[in-house]
């Protein structure tokens, strides 16, 4: 009986029944092992195991056979998913479910052939490109499909809301077609994608490290974009992440394995199909973007650092940490987006309502709405603070406010706070480390700019932060807020909610990087690559370049030259 790993998934429902079943089969498997002597591949023959105790080991064999005829017949195949690991036959191995990882696998396999396949042709980014655009006329075409699957996840999100078991924020981030715009703007971003140009084979600088001699050629360096391999992106409720990722992942050469949340099954399911057979008509490799849908196959993944190159989690606070704590690759993502903005004592009134605004209510769910407002206390005034909290009020937002500015607003306008008692509330120290993600916005009143970014560098999450000031320039405010505050996103007298893939002409997004490596902000194409250096000795002299000989008098050169793609 051939050696076989038995690896369980995670799942909700499982049963006592389950467990006894799988663990008679591991007994019987045992015991078999115990009953079978080794099969001696030189002789091709069973050979007995060495034993000091030969007829010990025959009692013992004895007493175990007896011990297999009273147990029951093998139960039939659990209804709980098992992955096999083994050398099945070929029939054996189509029929059971792919471990995470043999997906790890396929996407690195399908991710050297492609850069193989494509890495001769002068069209290679134009083959990209028309499997994206096969892509968005897949999605269009399926539309009524991806709504009805759509309709089934926020039918489910609906009865979790109703059991307190699910944020309303969350489901919120479900719909696809509610929002207006919305499913537009999807399709949009991957024709977006494949109108870009290639991130790859780019020269980012180019530099003669030695001259040529009268044997050698010259010797020349250049730094050159090129894909960073296999991505592993984790979602949550957003199905729209699918064909973010996925657009980006093709475009700049790399394979990707996309988990989102069991929320979004159903969508995404759907999806990934669509994206899949699209590649597979494109003449790539339909592997280059697959699925997985269990906590027990990230948990595989994160491990599998020989086959997959970086982990961008999407999520809460929660999701990322934890896959930053267990990855054993580098993880690029924000762990949240508390974004703060400043309304600097000379900002006006109107561009300040307008924009804060449209900050919190334009989409509170998302990780770029602003949460928390530092107001300068030379504006808590009758002419400034009532009007921004009526608009604020009136689009459905509560108020968490410090003493100061409340008590400021009861003594001016006492008829505004005991109308909205229900949206104009105390705050609460914790209020100012909270991403509500909800119409929710907590308000502190600062006495400087320096106390405001003091505030920010303490609370600040490092997504998205933003001064609100007078648009005269010079402007030493904006200027000195600019320099101090080190988020991903520094904005002045602009929404928060443009730190966006989209917005910012990156055609979409894989997430938004709030950590200090090669991407930051909203990240694109060109977060999505990394580069290699490439060597190349040049002319035609063909004498060996040796590191050795620039001990014994050859001179470095380390001159810049044009960066252009070097002739092979």
């Amino acid at each position: 009986m051939m050696m076989m790993m038995i690896l369980m998934e995670e799942e909700e429902s499982s049963n006592g029944g389950t467990f006894f079943s799988l663990l008679q089969h591991v007994i019987i498997w045992l015991l078999d092992k115990m009953l079978h002597p080794p099969f001696d591949f030189k002789t091709k023959s069973f050979q007995e195991a060495p034993c000091k105790t030969p007829r010990k080991s025959l009692q013992t064999r004895r007493k175990v056979t007896r011990i297999i005829s009273t147990l029951p017949p093998p139960p039939p195949p659990p209804s709980l998913p098992l992955r096999f690991s083994t050398n099945m036959s070929q029939s054996a191995a189509q029929t059971a479910p792919a471990s995470a990882e043999d997906v790890a696998r396929r996407a690195r396999a399908a991710f050297d052939s492609s850069s193989q396949l494509l890495s001769t042709s002068s069209s290679a980014d134009s083959t990209r490109s028309s499997a994206l655009l096969s892509i968005r006329r897949a999605l269009e075409s399926s539309k009524s499909a991806i709504q009805s699957a759509n309709a089934l996840d926020m039918e489910a999100a609906s009865t979790l809301v109703a059991q307190g078991k699910l944020s309303a924020s969350l489901a919120a981030r479900l719909d696809l077609f509610s929002k207006p715009g919305k499913w537009q703007s999807l399709l949009d971003g991957v024709s977006d994608v494949a109108a870009l140009a290639s991130p790859l084979d780019h020269v980012q600088w180019a530099k003669r490290l030695a001259e040529e001699t009268e044997t050698q050629g010259a010797i020349d360096l250049y730094r050159i974009t090129c894909p960073i391999g296999v991505l592993l992106c984790i979602f949550e409720a957003r199905p729209e992440v699918v064909v973010n990722i996925a657009s980006l992942a093709i475009k700049s050469g790399n394979a990707a394995i996309l988990k989102g949340g069991k929320e979004s099954k159903h969508t995404a399911s759907v999806l990934s199909s669509i994206i899949s057979a699209a590649l597979a008509e494109a003449g790539l490799p339909a592997d280059l973007i697959q699925t997985v849908e269990t906590r027990s196959d990230i948990q595989s993944l994160l491990h599998l650092e020989d086959y997959i190159d970086l982990v961008i989690p999407r999520g809460s606070n929660e999701l990322v940490k934890a896959i930053q704590r267990d990855a054993r690759m580098p993880v690029m993502g924000h762990a949240d987006g508390l974004c703060i903005g400043y309304v600097h004592e000379d900002a006006e009134l109107d561009m300040v309502v307008g924009t804060v605004v449209d900050g919190k209510t334009d989409y509170a769910a998302a990780c770029n709405a602003l949460e928390t407002l530092l107001v300068n206390e030379k504006l808590l005034t009758k002419e400034f603070l009532v009007p921004l909290v009526k608009a604020l009020v009136e689009a459905g937002v509560e108020l968490r406010m410090d003493e100061a500015s409340l008590s400021k607003l009861n003594e001016l306008e006492p008829s505004l706070v005991h109308d909205s008692r229900a949206r104009i509330v105390a705050a609460q120290p914790s209020d100012f480390h909270t991403e509500f993600l909800d119409l929710t916005l907590a308000i502190a009143t600062v006495p400087s700019l320096d106390h405001a970014i003091h505030h920010i560098t303490t609370h600040s999450s490092g997504h998205t932060d933003l001064i609100l000031t007078s648009p005269t320039t010079p402007n030493p405010a904006a200027e000195k807020f600019v320099k101090s505050i080190n988020s991903a996103n520094v904005f002045v007298n602009v929404s928060t909610r443009f730190a966006d893939g989209f917005r910012f002409g990156l055609g979409t997004e894989v997430g938004i990087s709030t950590g200090k490596t090669h991407a930051r902000g909203p990240v694109g194409l060109d977060g999505l690559v990394i580069y290699k250096y490439v060597a190349k000795s040049g002319g035609k002299k063909g004498g060996a370049q040796r590191a050795g000989e620039f001990n014994e008098g050859r001179k470095w050169s380390h001159t810049d030259i044009e960066p252009t793609y070097p002739t092979l």
